[in-house]
């Protein structure tokens, strides 16, 4: 009966966490926690919000979960997804269910967004992929989801070359990996960091040939399962699932 039971027991946890929606571990760079969020994009549908119907931005996640209240929708997991201007708009590309809203941008300037490489995070019917900006519009793909942020934290298993390991420059940072075309890694350091360390983290612990900063300080997580919801500031581009 014991034996039974304790099968039983196992294979709920085992079904428990077939449904989850997103996985979620943990892991330490430079003696600072990561909160890692892993997502199967074969299994779940990752979407990018910006604005209501009306055009007002959703800003927070709270406000998105009450926008999705009435469609019988719920806000599982949620995270900034891209850098945007002091009207919320994002700075560079943004397309959600296959609308561009927000064409790439390729110009020159100030900030960690026009830090050299950048690059667009995207998945596609082919699965996810991170590219370098200039190379998106030879992709021969259509994009379901796109968003582009910067610096490039690691392309092709290379550190972007501005950063150094002995940076004071250290904020609470967020960011995405992509290990293969299946599964996308997000992760929000739960302590100040530098971008080297960020980026070693992508590289060498979650093992993605290619990672892409999403923002500093402002960086936010929303989860269920974690009981979560961060509110920081108010937010541009939203990455999130609904069910």
């Amino acid at each position: 009966m014991k034996t039974l039971l304790l099968t039983v027991w196992m294979l709920a946890l085992v079904l428990l966490n077939s449904a989850a929606a997103v996985e979620f571990s943990t892991v330490e760079v430079a003696g600072k926690r990561i909160t890692v969020c892993r997502v199967n994009v074969r299994k779940e549908q990752l979407q990018l919000f910006s604005r209501d119907e009306n055009g007002q931005p959703f800003k927070r996640f709270d406000r998105l979960t009450a926008w999705l209240q009435p469609q019988g929708k719920k806000l599982v997991f949620a995270m900034n997804a891209g850098m945007y201007h002091s009207d919320f708009s994002p700075v560079g590309l943004f397309v959600s269910d296959r609308r561009q809203f927000s064409p790439l941008n390729l110009t020159n300037g100030t900030g960690n967004f026009f830090l050299k490489p950048n690059g667009v995070f995207l998945v596609s019917n082919d699965g996810a992929l991170i590219v370098e900006s200039s190379k998106y519009p030879a992709l021969g793909e259509r994009a379901i989801i796109a968003t582009q942020s910067g610096p490039l934290l690691v392309e092709a298993g290379k550190i972007h070359p501005a950063f150094r390991p002995d940076s004071t420059s250290r904020l609470i940072r967020n960011g995405v990996g992509v290990p293969s075309r299946e599964v996308v890694v997000f992760a929000i350091s739960e302590a100040p960091v530098n971008f080297y360390e960020f980026a070693t983290m992508f590289r060498d612990t979650l093992h993605c040939s290619d990672a892409l900063f999403l923002d500093g300080a402002i960086s936010g997580l929303h989860s269920t399962a974690l009981k979560r919801t961060d509110a920081r500031v108010d937010l541009g581009p939203i990455i999130a699932i609904a069910e």
